[in-house]
């Protein structure tokens, strides 16, 4: 049996460094997934809006038509989304970088302000902000919940899909930076 190296902080011998540096060769689109959280008095203000930017989404099945986002446990979307089932995705452009770094900031302000100037629609079956000028568009019911280490797996139905926005190229995230394809 061999030793671990004390620094590695975990058993398998990758350090957290390491396995972030490699991750981060790993090209990934970047969506901004949002709820509406409900109000806990029908009587008072009518529920908040909730976004955060990911880039660990996939599609799962096209039969039935599935989707996983990962959440990091404990993060507000994934507290709101064990109580919560109605979800969206919008798949960002190019041109929607400063939405996904609004979106990302940690310790940011409360989420009502962050959704003041972004164009969106309300989608019809989950209630949740789309993104206008966004590259696609989906709404969401989870099926599923899997804890996976620090995160969550969730893994939802799509209810709707929609290509609003042909123009523009994805936007990217590659080592630690949002860019765009040439």
């Amino acid at each position: 049996m061999s030793a671990v190296p004390p620094s590695s902080g975990h058993p398998e011998g990758v350090s957290n460094d390491e396995f972030r540096a490699a991750m981060s060769r790993l090209a990934a689109g970047v969506v901004l997934v949002t709820s509406h959280e409900p109000a806990l008095d029908p009587e008072g203000p009518k529920g908040e809006d909730v976004g955060m930017t990911a880039t660990a989404f996939m599609s799962v099945s096209l039969d039935p038509p599935l989707v996983l986002v990962s959440l990091r446990e404990g993060a507000r979307m994934d507290d709101l989304l064990a109580e919560q089932p109605l979800w969206a995705v919008s798949v960002l452009s190019e041109s929607q970088r400063h939405i996904a770094g609004r979106f990302a900031m940690k310790g940011r302000v409360s989420d009502r302000l962050l959704f003041e100037d972004i164009p969106y629609v309300r989608g019809e079956a989950s209630g949740a902000p789309l993104v206008g000028g966004a590259l696609a568009t989906l709404e969401c019911r989870t099926e599923q919940r899997v804890q996976a280490g620090d995160h969550t797996l969730v893994i939802g139905r799509v209810l709707t899909a929609r290509v609003p926005s042909a123009e523009g190229g994805p936007l990217m995230y590659f080592r630690g930076r949002y860019r765009h394809l040439k």
